[in-house]
């Protein structure tokens, strides 16, 4: 892997943590169930994809 592509990763690294902290800081503030829970679901799926990103890059530094 190039080091623009390992750059690209952890940018796309940082990108997900904002969408976590913003789905989470949009959780205490909502008072809706139903929107709570549809941010809930959207901050799970941006965690996944968080974990597989850092997964990608652990993979390529063990190599």
């Amino acid at each position: 892997m190039t080091e623009k592509e390992l750059l690209y990763l952890e940018d796309a690294v940082g990108h997900e943590k904002n969408i976590i902290s913003i789905c989470d800081f949009t959780i205490n503030n909502l008072e809706d169930k139903n929107l709570i829970s549809f941010i809930e679901e959207e901050s799970n799926k941006h965690t996944q994809i968080l974990n597989n990103l850092v997964n990608k890059l652990g993979d390529k530094v063990n190599e």
